[in-house]
């Protein structure tokens, strides 16, 4: 079963099947839950979200997917609009971002430095982007391909594309210091 799509896992949901929700929610525990803390700041408010996305993107009204686009894409827009949903009623949290996973590779103790201090400056420098940006870089950071991104935002494929590259030129110029070493 975890060779299945997400489309026929969905529709195995639909179907009652618990073994195919179980495959779904272990696919994107980790990616939707890191954007989620990314977008809301605050691990609770994480929490809330992740688990109303899914109550909703798996649950009785959730044949409104009908293969229009990726199940991921719908996904990760059902998250967004729950986020949105929560910013406007003034929920949002205030405490500090998770932090990167180190890779499993062990580094020699200047470099590990070294990579902690740049993480630390990428997720200031993504911190400073405005808020359209920012979404960007952390949905791209969840593995979304620009379509799905694009379906996700409800923007044109294009307009996403402008997006990107006004992100990366930020990003380069915030980073300026760490790509001339």
């Amino acid at each position: 079963m975890h060779l299945d799509s997400d489309e026929v896992l969905h529709a195995r949901v639909r179907a009652g099947e618990v073994e195919a929700f179980n495959v779904l929610y272990a696919r994107y525990e980790t990616r939707l839950f890191t954007y989620l803390l990314s977008q809301l700041r605050h691990r609770q408010d994480a929490e809330d979200v992740f688990h109303d996305t899914f109550l909703q993107a798996l649950g009785e009204r959730s044949a409104t997917f009908v293969g229009e686009g990726s199940f991921r894409a719908w996904l990760y827009r059902v998250a967004r609009n729950a986020i949105l949903n929560r910013h406007r009623r003034g929920e949002r949290g205030e405490r500090a971002r998770a932090q990167v996973a180190r890779p499993n590779s062990p580094l020699q103790a200047d470099d590990e430095l070294a990579q902690h201090e740049l993480l630390r400056e990428l997720d200031g420098a993504v911190s400073r982007l405005p808020q359209p940006l920012s979404e960007l870089y952390h949905l791209r950071s969840s593995g979304l391909s620009y379509e799905e991104m694009a379906d996700v935002l409800e923007i044109p494929l294009g307009t996403l594309k402008s997006r990107m590259n006004q992100m990366v030129t930020n990003l380069r110029e915030e980073m300026k210091s760490w790509t001339a070493r």
